[in-house]
Formats: C-alpha cells, structure tokens, sequence
C-alpha cells in the first residue's frame, strides 16, 4: 500500500476504536465509521470487506500494541522473575488492560464469533502475536510441549474474557483462573 493508503487504513481503524469505546460494538455501523474517518464508504470497503473484517483487524492492531508494551514491561535480567512469574504477571496485566477498556474486551469477543473470513485472517494473527510474546517470555526456561502450552494459554485467556465479557463470572475471578492455569501448565 502506499503511504497515503495506510494512512486511510490507519485511519478507519483509529475511528473503529473510538467508536467503538463511545458506544459499544453493537451499534456500530460502518457509516458512522466512515463519517469519524473522513474516508468514503465505498473507499472503506476496498480496505476492509465487512464490518467484521474492519473491527478484527482494528482489535488485532490494539492487541498486538497492547502484547508489545507487556512483553517489553516482563522483561528482565537473567537470574529474575521465573518464565512462570513473568507468564503469570503478563495475563494479569493483560486483563487489567481489557479491564481498563471494557468495550474492547465485548469487541474481543464479538469479533472471535465472526465467520468472516478476513476476519478469522486478522484472528488468527492476534493468535500468532499471542504466541511470539509467550515465546519471548518463556525463552531462557522453555517447557516441554512449549506448542501446546502457548495454546492453552491463549485459549485460557479467550475463555475467560468471553466469561467476563459474557457476565458469566467476575473479573477478579477470571483473572484468578487464568493465572492458575498459566501456573498448571508451566509447572516444572
């Protein structure tokens, strides 16, 4: 793309975000995102197919900012904080961060349900960066079976957004069950 498309690009997904805060993914419609951009509706749809492909790719780009600041903040000297520590500390703050900006969790979660498929693309790469930041905080002690760990991880962590999310339990105690299972499955 050239500098001044990514700027369009950049630009819708900075109105989705705003949108999306003010009022809730549920009401948002891609006009209203349009209008905040100061991009053309037809112009938006060349860069994204769908609301859902726009509103994935916009909580994929928050995420992976949001996996770049707590990645860099668990980093340490050697002889610090286990990888457990450092896993355990990184999904807390990770969820206080979706605390923080709850909509963003309820976008989280709407956008995983979605079956578009440029949406599952943007899914599946918020997966990778997951992955990449666990990597990177399990490399001086990496476990058996690292795989399936980070799997498990990133699953636990979805799990209990959409719990949360979902008012199917409280955040203190999805935040608890995450980190114990993060302490489960790095256990020595």
């Amino acid at each position: 793309m050239s500098p001044r498309q990514l700027e369009r690009r950049r630009s819708l997904i900075a109105a989705a975000l705003a949108l999306v805060n003010e009022s809730g993914v549920e009401r948002l419609q891609m006009k209203q995102v349009c209008e905040r951009s100061g991009v053309a509706l037809g112009t938006a749809y060349r860069y994204f197919s769908s609301k859902d492909h726009l509103l994935a790719a916009a909580i994929a780009d928050w995420h992976r900012l949001l996996l770049a600041d707590l990645t860099a903040e668990q980093r340490g000297p050697r002889g610090g904080p286990t990888s457990t520590d450092r896993v355990v500390r990184f999904v807390r703050h990770g969820m206080r961060a979706y605390q923080r900006q709850p909509q963003l969790a309820r976008l989280r979660v709407a956008v995983s349900a979605s079956t578009d498929p440029f949406a599952s693309e943007a899914l599946q790469g918020m997966a990778r960066a997951d992955r990449a930041a666990l990597d990177t905080l399990m490399a001086q002690h990496p476990s058996p079976g690292g795989d399936l760990v980070r799997h498990i991880v990133g699953h636990a962590w979805q799990g209990e957004l959409t719990a949360w999310v979902t008012g199917r339990t409280t955040l203190d105690d999805a935040r608890h069950r995450l980190e114990e299972v993060v302490r489960l499955v790095l256990a020595p």
